[in-house]
Protein backbone atom coordinates (compact mmCIF):
# COMPACT_ATOMS: atom_id res chain seq x y z
CA UNK A 1 0.00 0.00 0.00
CA UNK A 2 1.49 3.22 -0.97
CA UNK A 3 0.20 6.61 0.95
CA UNK A 4 0.71 9.63 0.40
CA UNK A 5 1.59 11.00 3.42
CA UNK A 6 0.71 15.18 4.08
CA UNK A 7 2.87 17.22 6.46
CA UNK A 8 5.08 19.95 6.19
CA UNK A 9 8.35 18.42 4.15
CA UNK A 10 10.05 21.84 4.28
CA UNK A 11 11.44 20.57 7.76
CA UNK A 12 13.70 18.01 6.27
CA UNK A 13 17.43 19.77 6.22
CA UNK A 14 16.63 22.04 9.01
CA UNK A 15 18.74 21.94 11.92
CA UNK A 16 16.88 23.13 15.54
CA UNK A 17 19.50 23.99 17.91
CA UNK A 18 19.53 23.83 21.56
CA UNK A 19 21.61 24.03 24.43
CA UNK A 20 23.99 24.35 26.19
CA UNK A 21 23.63 21.63 28.95
CA UNK A 22 26.08 21.55 31.51
CA UNK A 23 26.91 18.21 32.88
CA UNK A 24 27.39 17.92 36.49
CA UNK A 25 29.23 15.63 38.55
CA UNK A 26 26.05 15.26 40.80
CA UNK A 27 23.18 14.85 37.91
CA UNK A 28 26.39 12.26 36.25
CA UNK A 29 25.79 10.25 39.66
CA UNK A 30 22.63 10.52 40.07
CA UNK A 31 21.92 9.53 36.58
CA UNK A 32 23.86 6.17 37.19
CA UNK A 33 22.89 4.92 40.34
CA UNK A 34 19.12 5.58 38.55
CA UNK A 35 19.74 3.12 35.81
CA UNK A 36 22.15 0.89 38.47
CA UNK A 37 25.24 1.40 36.70
CA UNK A 38 27.78 0.63 39.58
CA UNK A 39 31.07 0.90 37.59
CA UNK A 40 33.85 3.16 39.52
CA UNK A 41 34.24 5.23 36.36
CA UNK A 42 30.49 6.51 36.75
CA UNK A 43 30.26 6.81 40.46
CA UNK A 44 33.61 8.26 41.84
CA UNK A 45 35.22 11.13 40.86
CA UNK A 46 38.98 10.05 42.06
CA UNK A 47 38.53 6.51 40.24
CA UNK A 48 37.26 8.28 36.81
CA UNK A 49 40.43 10.47 37.43
CA UNK A 50 42.84 7.79 37.99
CA UNK A 51 41.33 6.14 34.56
CA UNK A 52 42.48 9.16 32.32
CA UNK A 53 38.99 10.73 32.52
CA UNK A 54 38.21 14.63 33.36
CA UNK A 55 35.33 13.94 35.98
CA UNK A 56 32.90 11.10 36.50
CA UNK A 57 31.88 9.70 32.79
CA UNK A 58 28.32 10.00 32.15
CA UNK A 59 26.56 6.52 31.02
CA UNK A 60 25.70 7.00 27.04
CA UNK A 61 21.81 7.02 27.60
CA UNK A 62 22.12 9.82 29.88
CA UNK A 63 21.78 12.38 26.62
CA UNK A 64 17.95 10.82 26.55
CA UNK A 65 17.70 13.68 29.94
CA UNK A 66 18.99 16.07 27.19
CA UNK A 67 16.62 15.22 24.49
CA UNK A 68 13.88 16.41 25.95
CA UNK A 69 14.77 19.69 26.09
CA UNK A 70 15.11 19.75 22.92
CA UNK A 71 11.89 21.98 20.65
CA UNK A 72 11.04 20.60 17.83
CA UNK A 73 8.51 21.94 15.31
CA UNK A 74 5.51 20.08 14.43
CA UNK A 75 5.17 18.88 10.83
CA UNK A 76 1.41 19.20 10.93
CA UNK A 77 1.10 15.92 9.80
CA UNK A 78 -2.88 15.37 8.22
CA UNK A 79 -3.09 11.92 10.02
CA UNK A 80 -4.01 9.50 13.14
CA UNK A 81 -6.34 11.12 15.93
CA UNK A 82 -3.48 10.34 18.35
CA UNK A 83 0.14 10.20 18.88
CA UNK A 84 2.77 9.01 21.11
CA UNK A 85 6.70 7.98 21.47
CA UNK A 86 7.36 5.04 19.74
CA UNK A 87 11.32 4.28 20.75
CA UNK A 88 14.67 5.66 20.94
CA UNK A 89 17.68 4.72 20.07
CA UNK A 90 20.91 6.09 21.49
CA UNK A 91 24.68 5.40 19.93
CA UNK A 92 27.72 6.27 21.38
CA UNK A 93 30.56 8.47 19.77
CA UNK A 94 32.64 9.78 21.90
CA UNK A 95 33.04 9.80 26.24
CA UNK A 96 30.75 12.51 27.99
CA UNK A 97 31.69 13.65 31.45
CA UNK A 98 30.87 15.99 34.23
CA UNK A 99 32.32 19.30 33.18
CA UNK A 100 31.48 19.03 29.74
CA UNK A 101 28.42 21.67 28.10
CA UNK A 102 26.41 20.05 25.12
CA UNK A 103 24.93 21.17 22.78
CA UNK A 104 22.75 19.67 20.78
CA UNK A 105 21.24 19.83 16.45
CA UNK A 106 18.03 17.89 15.62
CA UNK A 107 16.65 17.01 12.22
CA UNK A 108 13.79 15.53 10.55
CA UNK A 109 14.71 12.18 9.51
CA UNK A 110 11.98 10.80 8.17
CA UNK A 111 8.30 10.22 7.91
CA UNK A 112 6.85 6.77 6.75
CA UNK A 113 3.99 4.48 6.92
CA UNK A 114 3.78 1.10 8.62
CA UNK A 115 0.65 -1.26 8.10
CA UNK A 116 0.51 -3.81 11.13
CA UNK A 117 -2.03 -6.23 12.67
CA UNK A 118 -3.69 -3.11 14.16
CA UNK A 119 -3.78 -1.39 11.59
CA UNK A 120 -1.55 1.75 9.68
CA UNK A 121 0.57 4.04 11.70
CA UNK A 122 2.66 6.66 10.73
CA UNK A 123 6.17 7.15 12.15
CA UNK A 124 7.76 10.18 12.47
CA UNK A 125 11.72 10.25 12.60
CA UNK A 126 13.78 12.78 14.57
CA UNK A 127 18.03 12.48 14.89
CA UNK A 128 19.59 14.72 17.24
CA UNK A 129 23.24 15.16 17.71
CA UNK A 130 24.86 15.94 20.63
CA UNK A 131 28.45 17.60 20.63
CA UNK A 132 30.30 18.42 23.29
CA UNK A 133 32.55 21.99 24.07
CA UNK A 134 35.30 21.03 21.94
CA UNK A 135 32.86 20.54 19.46
CA UNK A 136 33.00 16.74 19.16
CA UNK A 137 30.32 14.78 18.32
CA UNK A 138 29.74 12.27 21.46
CA UNK A 139 26.47 10.58 21.16
CA UNK A 140 23.24 10.18 18.44
CA UNK A 141 20.00 10.15 19.54
CA UNK A 142 17.07 8.95 17.17
CA UNK A 143 13.45 9.47 18.30
CA UNK A 144 10.45 8.37 16.70
CA UNK A 145 6.72 9.47 17.54
CA UNK A 146 3.64 7.03 15.99
CA UNK A 147 0.44 8.60 15.04
CA UNK A 148 -2.56 6.32 14.38
CA UNK A 149 -6.27 6.26 14.12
Amino acid sequence: MVMDLDYDRSLYGVEHQAGPFEVTREMVQAFSKSIGETGPIYNDEAAAKAAGYSGVVAPPTMCTLFVRHVELPDIKLKFGRSRFHAGQRVQAKGIISAGDSLTASSHLKEVYPKTGRSGTMVFIVWETTFRNQNGQVVADVQESFAARE
